[in-house]
């Protein structure tokens, strides 16, 4: 076997010298390097803002869709959304373990794994889409794939089905973020609340605020605000459009007083929602940007065009332990585990 480089580069075909995950193309050849992992790859789980591009692309046509994923990963040798920017994850069954990586790796063939590294830097061969789910954002494939040394993967637990927690580590890195960012008694609001991320982070929140501490949660459909409402995670579940920036920040104000929040977690899957989080954030607070839809070039900007002093964070996928505190949430709130089973995990694979 080749040597590769723990990052991946070896992969990368245009431009050289670039790391995967930015590269435009990387080679999704399937012979395998000294240092890489290749999976039998089952689904492939689109982010949200990635799959809501393509569905309106392909104007909600199942079969224009697969022809879409399937003209990506031919141009790019990866899941790499070229208009959002950004990929999902997959889940697959350990195929073969390169020479370098033979006894220091705990997996072995036969691991079923959910990989927790993004679909953008992952090279990717899809030999036939067998199902597409656009409630759920997720295709069925039959195809391959390599994970990387340095990429970041979960065995499947064997406490809950497959499809549930794939579910769930899609987003793991939003709930382990808000555990990280929100301190007791805090006054945390989430936009998008609703939604996959959302769910997990209005919970989180509430864990760790404690009785002295505020969840808002707010969405922009009555069936989002009827999640979070079942969920009884928040102190206030609003009905907004979290594109009007002054709407929202109204809400916000008369909600806490005009302190606004200590800690404003966005999980929206649209853009022009960056000033609605800036806004509803108090002074010398913290913006979450967990959406992949947001620009940070409008937060930057659109902070500064109105003078808010605020901490914006990029929503980083991965945290230590992500996959364990978010897993962790479904088994502590069976309200939860059953919304998530009910939304996401109805479809078999």
């Amino acid at each position: 076997m080749a040597n590769g480089c723990i990052y991946g580069t070896h992969r990368v075909l245009e431009p050289k010298g670039s790391l995967p995950q930015p590269a435009w193309r990387i080679d999704n050849s399937m012979e395998l390097f000294d240092n890489e992992i290749l999976i039998d790859v089952r689904a492939l789980n689109i982010d949200s803002a990635s799959f809501r591009q393509i569905n309106e692309a392909a104007a909600g046509d199942g079969e224009k869709i697969k022809a879409l994923m399937l003209e990506i990963v031919a141009q790019r040798g990866k899941l790499h959304n070229p208009v959002t920017g950004s990929g999902g994850m997959l889940i697959g069954g350990v195929e073969k373990i390169g020479s370098a990586l033979a006894g220091k790796s705990e997996l072995k063939p036969g691991d079923k794994i959910a990989t927790l590294v993004s679909l953008s830097l992952t090279p990717l061969r899809i030999d036939r889409v067998k199902a597409v789910h656009p409630g759920i954002d997720r295709v069925e494939i039959e195809g391959k794939a390599i994970l990387f040394a340095s990429g970041i993967y979960a065995k499947l637990p064997r406490d809950m089905p497959e499809t549930l927690a794939l579910a769930v580590l899609d987003v793991a890195g939003a709930p382990a973020q808000t555990a990280k960012l929100v301190k007791p008694g805090d006054t945390v609001a989430v936009l998008g609340g609703g939604g996959k991320s959302g769910l997990l982070c209005l919970l989180e929140a509430r864990k760790r605020t404690g009785p002295w501490g505020k969840v808002i949660g707010m969405g922009r459909s009555g069936t989002s605000c009827a999640r979070m409402e079942r969920l009884g995670a928040a102190d206030h579940v609003i009905q907004a459009d979290v594109s009007k920036a002054l709407e929202v920040y109204r809400v916000i104000e008369s909600l806490t007083g005009g302190r606004l929040a200590d800690l404003t977690v966005n999980c929206v899957n649209v853009p022009g929602t960056e000033l609605a989080s800036i806004m509803s954030t108090r002074e010398g607070g913290t913006v979450y940007f967990f959406s992949m839809a947001t620009s940070f070039t409008a937060a930057a900007l659109g902070a500064e065009g109105i003078g808010k002093d605020v901490s914006m964070l990029i929503g980083n996928g991965y945290t230590r332990n992500h996959a364990d505190i978010a897993l962790e949430l479904l088994r502590e709130n069976q309200v939860l585990r059953d919304m998530f089973t009910e939304l996401y995990a109805k479809e078999a694979l």
